[in-house]
């Protein structure tokens, strides 16, 4: 090794130790009592959350001419695509041959399409699309910057801001002002995206300024109208459902208890510590000779978790290529495990998500990511200012340092711990990309948020057939056969005759008058109709199981039992708004993963295309409810009596391109196994 490759080596070994004592430094914050705010900042529609779901939201806002404020926690737009790291993007054949999407979904994929010549550039085999995500960043700007201008609205967009707390009416049913705060880098402090977010989220949340960051006070008022009323509404999109929490509405958490709606709970209580897995996303480039791969000091904690999981998987090739978001020069064809690809060539750029790599699954009061109502009581963090995000900051590190120790066992590890000795193969010939102008943006090379799977779920309002509230369960969308031995003999007996009730389909009156058994009724061949459809997705059930012992890691640790038994195929699904529709506060509403389902539909209603289909049902549904002085629960209060203004904006959902229902639904169309 010469002079030059010896001091190449060495400054590479400086930055990984410079990440590893990112992580590992401890950074304090003390709370202190709150400022006046810096700025006011008038609004139509506030959205929380610059994910899928409120990117959507503000392009059918801005569409609409309404003065739209979009605050994201992060610098970047697009959340699971950008700033989360996962530019795969999560489709159905079905569907995706047929284009039948959101509008603003299909644009965005038609801009990766014209962005890079191709929808593809990485040649992955996980979708039809998977791209780098800065550029996804930029591509969801310009659309937005342009559906500004044709709208003729007003899109103000506030990165790096987190919401602080709310002030609500006498009565508790409105949100009168939302105070925010921004951060910059300090004076003399390292750049936005130098430290880990484990290191920085508490500081986020700080009304005061410290020695990283700089931070601007901002009251979100209503705009005032110009007949002098002041309305507005605001649009949770946020990936943990911050705001529902923040404003302490009903919501769900976690394992939902087994019943006829949720028969393939793993439970027979709720239990709100084990919700789906959370990823710290990277991408690594193939190089033509093998680097230096330095063992970060925690990897010993986290190598016994890792593994291909299944011997079809047990192929580095077949990983790499999974998720490649970027491939300069196409390899050779290539088969494993079933699975046709492109082998990997240098320069070939790779984004991991992996369930049994750096999916970080924590499942217990111990170590659970997302903080229940119970344990924001008791933090203090639902007392006035005491908000911090309402998660586990030490959880986040955990998942940070499990994601680079899972980069070194991709190049270097040699153990699984599944599949036993002898099959993984070190992988020297590979490198972390790192720095401010990676795919990633961040000096550590970790994405700038993990990726969220699932959130705080709110219970809608008591609604017929749900008086308890509303929502959307395993059954109303599984395509799973509840004839088989299991359910007969671990559902309760009047449990499995409901269960049967629920799916008769047709025949569903005749079960209800006692004129056919339940057992012997025609199971319907498709997913729940909802009268207030206002969006739709297509995804199957599938699942990141929690730990069952914490630490996650812990040696020889296993999934949750029976986590996994909803899972499976689903049939095409609708967005009913009594789902975004929160209890107690009349001018919230929720998009994206906190809409009122279940654990079990929450893992189909999790993915690109839904995400960005409730996003544009919640701008639509504001800026309609703005327009005709009429709150959103208002337009199904009276269900299932017709509501003649649902009819009204379902009408303009569908006039502007926003499907609500798939081609031919209706409850005589029994040919729904069609739909892959």
């Amino acid at each position: 090794m010469n002079r030059i490759q010896k001091k190449a080596c060495h400054q590479k070994l400086l930055i990984r130790i410079s990440l590893v004592t990112t992580i590992l430094t401890p950074y304090f914050v003390t709370a202190t009592p709150p400022r006046n705010p810096d700025k006011t900042v008038n609004c139509e529609i506030l959205v929380v959350g610059g994910g899928l779901s409120g990117v959507a939201t503000a392009y059918e806002g801005s569409l609409a001419g309404r003065t739209v404020c979009l605050t994201e926690i992060t610098d970047w737009l697009g959340g699971q695509i950008s700033s989360q790291g996962t530019s795969a993007l999560d489709e159905r054949p079905t569907q995706r041959a047929k284009q039948f999407y959101s509008r603003g979904y299909l644009e965005l994929r038609n801009r990766i399409q014209r962005k890079y010549g191709k929808l593809n550039p990485g040649d992955c085999w996980v979708s039809d699309s998977c791209f780098l995500p800065r550029d996804a960043h930029n591509v969801i700007t310009k659309m937005l910057k342009d559906a500004e201008k044709q709208g003729k609205g007003k899109l103000q967009w506030f990165p790096n801001t987190v919401i602080k707390d709310l002030q609500l009416s006498q009565d508790g049913k409105i949100i009168n002002s939302v105070i925010a705060i921004q951060h910059q880098p300090a004076k003399n402090a390292p750049p936005l995206n130098t430290f880990t977010l484990s290191q920085t989220i508490e500081d986020a949340y700080s009304y005061q300024n410290s020695s990283r960051f700089t931070k601007t006070i901002i009251r979100f008022l209503p705009k005032q109208s110009q007949n002098k009323t002041s309305k507005w509404y605001v649009v949770d999109t946020s990936e943990t459902g911050e705001i529902i929490a923040l404003a302490d509405v009903p919501y769900r958490l976690g394992i939902d208890a087994l019943s006829y709606l949720e028969p393939s709970s793993s439970t027979t209580s709720n239990d709100p510590y084990c919700t789906q897995g959370f990823t710290y996303t990277f991408v690594m480039e193939a190089t033509k000779e093998p680097e230096n791969q330095v063992m970060p000091p925690f990897y010993p904690e986290y190598a016994p978790y890792f593994s291909y999981e299944l011997a079809r998987l047990a192929n580095f090739d077949l990983v790499f290529t999974y998720r490649r978001i970027w491939s300069p020069q196409q390899g050779k064809q290539t088969k494993f495990g079933g699975v046709n690809f492109t082998s990997p060539t240098p320069g070939d750029i790779s984004m991991q998500n992996w369930t049994w790599g750096n999916d970080y699954r924590p499942g217990t009061s111990k170590d659970n990511l997302i903080y229940t109502h119970q344990q924001l009581r008791s933090t203090g963090q639902l007392q006035p200012g005491g908000w911090l995000g309402g998660l586990r900051t030490e959880t986040f590190r955990k998942g940070e340092e499990n994601s680079l120790a899972y980069y070194y066992w991709l190049v270097a590890g040699n153990t699984d711990s599944q599949l036993g000795a002898g099959v993984k193969q070190p992988q020297p010939n590979n490198r972390l990309l790192t720095g401010f102008n990676s795919p990633m943006g961040t000096a550590h090379g970790l994405s700038k948020y993990p990726y969220m799977r699932e959130g705080r779920r709110i219970i809608g309002r008591p609604s017929w057939g749900q008086p308890e509230g509303f929502g959307i369960w395993e059954v109303d969308i599984s395509r799973h056969n509840y004839n088989d031995e299991y359910y007969r003999k671990t559902l309760p007996t009047n449990m499995y005759r409901q269960l049967k009730a629920t799916l008769a389909g047709l025949e569903v009156t005749s079960v209800i008058r006692g004129e056919i058994s339940p057992d012997k009724a025609m199971r319907r061949s498709r997913s729940t109709i909802f009268p207030d459809a206002v969006g739709m997705g297509h995804y199957a059930i599938d699942f990141h199981p929690c730990m069952v012992k914490s630490p996650a890691e812990t040696p020889g640790n296993k999934e949750r039992p029976g986590e996994r038994r909803g899972s499976g195929n689903a049939y095409p699904f609708q967005i009913a708004l009594r789902a975004m529709i929160p209890q107690k506060i009349d001018n919230l509403l929720v998009g994206g993963k906190s809409i009122a389902t279940s654990h079990i539909a929450a893992a189909a209603y999790r993915v690109h295309s839904f995400e960005w289909s409730s996003g544009a049902a919640a701008g639509t549904v504001a800026s309609f409810a703005l327009k005709h002085n009429i709150a959103p629960y208002q337009l199904v209060n009276d269900l299932p009596k017709p509501e003649p203004q649902l009819q009204v904006l379902k009408r303009l959902l569908e006039q502007n391109g926003n499907p609500t229902a798939f081609p031919n639904t209706s409850i005589f169309n029994q040919k729904w196994e069609d739909w892959k």
